[in-house]
């Protein structure tokens, strides 16, 4: 079933006929927003320092073990190479996603508005933004016939919300309101910074273990003291054996958390939804969504690293669950007629 797109007013969501919302009672609502950045800056804090204790309690293990002494290698410098390694690339990601999502979907930012529609999107996302707390996220729309849309950027107040040419042409107005308050609670989360400290967190973890087993298993191979006879560097071919095998292994291990992570952002990034705009639109997009999928389902992967920051994305049962970034539909639609406001 196709739902005509068209424009109305901002104030459809937050005022009833016949009934009058004080600005005090407005401010209340709003403030809890607000306040979530400094339930963020903790969390990105205790995230760094978890990050911290594990690599130097792992370095003071191999330490006390002697295994620096037995196996050859300075734990410390081990331990600056994989936090340079671990995080360089999952924030080097994280600086240049606006960009990359731009050139992948070949996103038009609407500048300024050429129509009703636009218009009705760019005022949508700037009040949810006002109501979010947030600083006024970029608008863009893509040429996709997926029903999706997704948020990207390197922080809260320098964000942007695409949104496909598909969603906009199956999903009512009152639903694609949903979508984007989902959206805008991604930013206001900081879920795209949360996620890549999480996996800065856990490339260093894998880089810095990897290595360890890698220089034991060449030991144990090889079981000579004299390391300068065993190849280039005094490293022999036991150590890349050992670091590809335990790479894959704590690499899937890494996969999992994210993918686990990834998914309850999406139960809390619904919530906000419902919070932020009301539950009966998220609501109604996901149940839409549920049915478009059953009947026809389309997923747009030109850039497979912004899955995870869409509405609607990979998800399965079994062992495939494990590995995907989203809930499936039923399990978010319980969730949310469960949930209390």
């Amino acid at each position: 079933m196709r739902g005509a797109f068209w424009p109305v007013p901002i104030t459809h969501s937050h005022w009833l006929p016949g009934r009058v919302v004080s600005c005090k009672r407005l401010v209340a609502e709003n403030r809890k927003f607000v306040t979530l950045a400094p339930a963020m800056i903790k969390r990105l804090f205790l995230l760094g320092l978890t990050n911290l204790a594990v690599i130097v309690l792992l370095t003071l293990v191999v330490s006390l073990l002697g295994l620096d002494q037995r196996l050859g290698f300075d734990p410390k410098s081990l331990m600056v190479f994989a936090l340079v390694l671990g995080f360089s690339g999952s924030l080097f990601s994280l600086f240049i996603s606006k960009w990359m999502a731009k050139m992948a979907y070949q996103i038009r930012v609407i500048e300024e508005p050429r129509n009703a529609s636009e218009r009705w999107l760019v005022e949508t996302v700037r009040e949810q933004a006002r109501r979010a707390g947030i600083g006024m996220p970029e608008v863009g729309v893509y040429e996709s016939p997926e029903v999706n849309a997704f948020a990207t950027g390197a922080s809260r107040n320098h964000a942007l919300v695409a949104v496909s040419t598909g969603l906009l042409e199956q999903l009512s107005p009152r639903e694609a309101e949903g979508v984007l308050a989902h959206e805008i609670t991604h930013i206001s989360n900081g879920d795209m910074v949360t996620m890549a400290l999480l996996q800065g967190v856990l490339n260093t973890f894998v880089i810095f273990v990897s290595w360890v087993i890698g220089f034991l298993f060449d030991r144990l191979l090889t079981r000579r003291d004299d390391r300068e006879d065993w190849g280039f560097g005094g490293i022999g071919l036991g150590f890349y054996v050992g670091r590809f095998l335990s790479e894959m292994c704590l690499g899937l291990l890494a996969t999992l958390i994210v993918m686990w992570y990834s998914r309850q952002r999406e139960f809390r990034a619904d919530a906000g939804s419902a919070r932020i705009w009301g539950k009966d639109a998220i609501l109604s997009a996901l149940r839409h969504l549920k049915a478009i999928m059953e009947h026809e389902p389309i997923l747009d992967n030109r850039a497979p690293s912004l899955s995870a920051f869409k509405i609607n994305g990979h998800s399965g049962g079994g062992l495939v669950a494990l590995l995907a970034s989203h809930p499936p539909l039923e399990e978010r639609i319980a969730a949310l007629e469960r949930l209390q406001i």
